[in-house]
């Protein structure tokens, strides 16, 4: 059992609070970034855009995290209600997963039309780095002894402070004592395990006349985190924001893996319908430097060729 409880705020100076729950998410950027910089040059694609586009993505992200946030807590934990000064003032915690997507999506439409570049491609650089950062995100939420399941006896359990607890565990009706599933840790896993499903596929999967086609693995996305969120959810408790009395995270999580196939499906069909346009519409990547003798990779795991994009104007 783990029964080390951190602290949410990291350093405090006076009234200023930094809260790991914030250092979580600058780390999280950091290290989608990074993983953004390494697939674009290996893509041959532009990789000015990426700091130039880094702040537009990450406010929009933050915005909308925040919007399903406050509008999931509207009448209970914080009270926004009764309390709108909170949900711009700090020191505050908490972001909702699929506001930041959404908006974070949006600002990614914008951005490849500005500058002129391939969503679907772009879709399948940006897919792996949003999973690394949910990797490294959801370590605030452990600083915040947030997102838990059920009590538990698994040697992994966590302690959760009885001020930190939801309603259906709150003390005294559940001791003090008590350990929980670490629901944040879960997820941080399966997102790490899904950045490598997601490159292995790219890598294996998407050369011309292969199995993908551009844009699938920033698909597969919505369907690999949709199916992980749902599942976990059935250990989440206390939930606010719900609709037929399921937790609205549920139904959204499915609702977007249903969607995401769906396209997959219907672009696939375009393709096959259109085999001229989406032979055409292909981008030829910039050469890469060459590397030094020795250092080159094996054939069997070289990038493959350029293939077919069924919106090449988007």
């Amino acid at each position: 059992m783990i029964d080390f409880t951190p602290s949410p705020v990291a350093l405090a100076l006076g009234p200023l609070e930094i809260r790991w729950y914030g250092i979580a998410y600058v780390a999280a950027i950091v290290a989608g970034t990074w993983l953004a910089f390494q697939l674009a040059r290996r893509r041959g694609e532009r990789v000015d855009v990426i700091v130039d586009s880094l702040i537009v993505m990450a406010v929009a992200a933050l915005i909308g995290g925040r919007a399903y946030h406050v509008i999931d807590k509207w009448s209970t934990g914080p009270d926004y209600k009764d309390h709108l000064a909170q949900i711009f003032l700090p020191p505050y915690s908490g972001l909702g997963i699929y506001g930041g997507l959404f908006t974070g999506m949006l600002a990614v439409i914008w951005l490849t039309r500005h500058y002129k570049l391939n969503f679907w491609r772009w879709g399948d650089i940006i897919a792996p780095c949003i999973l690394v950062a949910q990797a490294v995100g959801r370590w605030g939420n452990f600083m915040n002894q947030e997102l838990y399941g059920p009590p538990t006896t698994l040697p992994w359990g966590i302690a959760i402070e009885c001020q930190y607890r939801v309603s259906p565990y709150e003390c005294p009706a559940t001791p003090a004592n008590a350990h929980f599933i670490p629901l944040f840790f879960y997820e941080s896993v399966l997102s790490l395990i899904g950045i490598f499903v997601m490159l292995y596929l790219w890598r294996r999967f998407t050369a011309r006349g292969r199995l993908l086609i551009a844009g699938d693995v920033g698909l597969l996305y919505f369907v690999w985190y949709g199916l992980e969120r749902s599942g976990l959810e059935l250990f989440r408790s206390g939930y606010d924001w719900t609709l037929f009395g399921l937790p609205m995270a549920q139904l959204v999580g499915i609702g977007a893996a249903v969607a995401a196939i769906v396209a997959i499906l219907v672009r696939h069909w375009w393709v096959r319908s259109h085999p001229e346009s989406a032979g055409g519409g292909t981008t030829e990547a910039a050469p890469e430097p060459a590397e030094p003798a020795g250092l080159a990779e094996p054939a069997g795991l070289a990038e493959p060729a350029d293939f077919a994009d069924p919106d090449p104007t988007t």
